[in-house]
C-alpha cells in the first residue's frame, strides 16, 4: 500500500548510513593511502614529466672516467708492466691492487718498492679496475702517474747561462714515439745536454713508457714543451744559439760543423717524414751524419745520440 511507512527495510531518509546486510563495515574497512606524494612522483603531473626527461638525459651521458680527469693521470697496467715502472723510478703517486688478489712474485716486488717510494697503497674489487682501466688486462696491479711538470722552453737556456756553459739543445719535431722521446732524454742526460724540447700538440710527451726508457735521467733532464716550434727556434736564435737540423740531405757533414762547439739547438725531426717545411727553413744548418755502411736513415734516438756525443766531444 503505498505511503505505507510499515514497510519493512523502506528507506525514509536521504541521507547515507549504515544498510542492511554488510552494517557498514565494508566503508569502515577502507584503508588510507598515506599522505599525497610530491608532484615530482605524481603520473601524469607536469613536474613528474620533467623529472622522468631529466633522468632519461642523464642515463644518456657517457660514464666519468676513473681515476682522475681525462689528460691528467696516466695508468700502467699490467703486473710486469707496473713492476718495470716502479724499478725504473716512475714518478708514480698510487698503486692499485685488487682484493684477493693471488700474490705472486711480481705482485710482492710491486707492493715492497711502492711501500719503499711512500706511494698511497689501495685496495679495489676487480670490476673498480676494470672501470679504470676501460676494459684493459691489468691482471690485479694498476699503476697511477701523475702528469710531468713541464719546464719552460725559456728555462732550459737560463739555467746553462747560470752555469756559465753554452746551452746544449735538443728540439724534437713530429716526434710521436714515447720511447723515442725516452731514449733522446737519456743521451742529453749522458752527454751534457741541458734539456730537450717537444711540440705541444701531435708529438709523443713524457709518458710513463718514456720515463722507463730514459732510465731514470727524466729526473735530472728537464722536458719543455713548446707552443709553436718554429717561433721557438727563432727566440733562441735571438739569444745567440745555433740552429742544427738533421737530414739526411744536409748541406754540411757533422765532422765539419763548428758550431758544435758553442751554444747550440739540435734539432731532430722523425724518422720517415724528416723535418717539418717551416723548421728546416728555420735551421742555420742541415746536417747529415756519415754513414758508411749504406743504411738510409737512423733512428731518431740514435741520431740525436751521435749528435750529442760529437757536441761534448767538441767542448771537451
Amino acid at each position: 500500500m503505498a505511503g505505507n511507512t510499515q514497510r519493512r527495510n523502506r528507506r525514509t531518509s536521504n541521507k547515507k548510513g549504515m544498510q542492511v546486510g554488510s552494517g557498514g563495515q565494508r566503508r569502515k574497512a577502507l584503508e588510507g593511502k598515506g599522505p599525497t606524494p610530491p608532484a615530482s612522483e605524481r603520473k601524469g603531473h607536469k613536474k613528474n614529466r620533467l623529472a622522468n626527461a631529466k633522468a632519461r638525459h642523464e642515463t644518456k651521458r657517457p660514464a666519468p672516467r676513473r681515476g682522475g680527469p681525462k689528460g691528467t693521470n696516466e695508468l700502467v697496467v699490467g703486473r710486469n708492466s707496473v713492476v718495470e715502472a716502479l724499478r725504473e723510478g716512475v714518478p708514480a703517486n698510487t698503486l692499485y691492487v685488487q682484493q684477493y688478489l693471488d700474490n705472486d712474485e711480481r705482485v710482492r716486488e710491486a707492493i715492497q718498492l711502492a711501500s719503499e717510494k711512500g706511494l698511497n697503497l689501495m685496495e679495489a674489487p676487480r670490476p673498480e679496475l676494470d672501470r679504470m682501466t676501460n676494459g684493459l688486462n691489468h691482471q690485479g696491479l694498476v699503476l697511477q702517474v701523475p702528469p710531468y711538470d713541464y719546464a719552460h722552453p725559456d728555462d732550459l737556456t737560463a739555467a746553462a747561462f747560470d752555469a756559465g756553459e753554452d746551452p746544449l739543445i735538443v728540439a724534437l719535431d713530429g716526434i710521436t714515439d714515447p720511447r723515442n722521446l725516452g731514449a733522446v732524454v737519456r743521451s742529453a742526460s749522458a752527454f751534457g745536454g741541458h734539456g730537450v724540447v717537444v711540440p705541444e700538440r701531435r708529438a709523443a710527451g713524457m709518458t710513463a713508457s718514456a720515463w722507463k726508457t730514459s732510465a731514470g735521467t727524466a729526473a735530472r733532464t728537464p722536458v719543455a714543451r713548446a707552443t709553436n716550434m718554429t717561433r721557438l727556434l727563432e727566440s733562441y736564435q735571438k739569444a745567440g744559439l745555433t740552429v742544427v737540423g738533421l737530414a739526411a740531405d744536409g748541406d754540411v757533414e757533422l765532422h765539419e760543423l763548428e758550431a758544435l762547439a758553442g751554444p747550440v739547438v739540435i734539432v731532430v725531426g722523425s724518422e720517415g717524414k724528416g723535418l717539418s717545411r717551416l723548421v728546416g727553413e728555420t735551421c742555420d744548418f742541415r746536417v747529415r751524419i756519415p754513414m758508411p755502411g749504406g743504411a738510409e736513415s737512423l733512428n731518431a734516438g740514435v741520431a740525436a745520440g751521435v749528435v750529442l756525443y760529437e757536441a761534448s766531444r767538441r767542448r771537451a
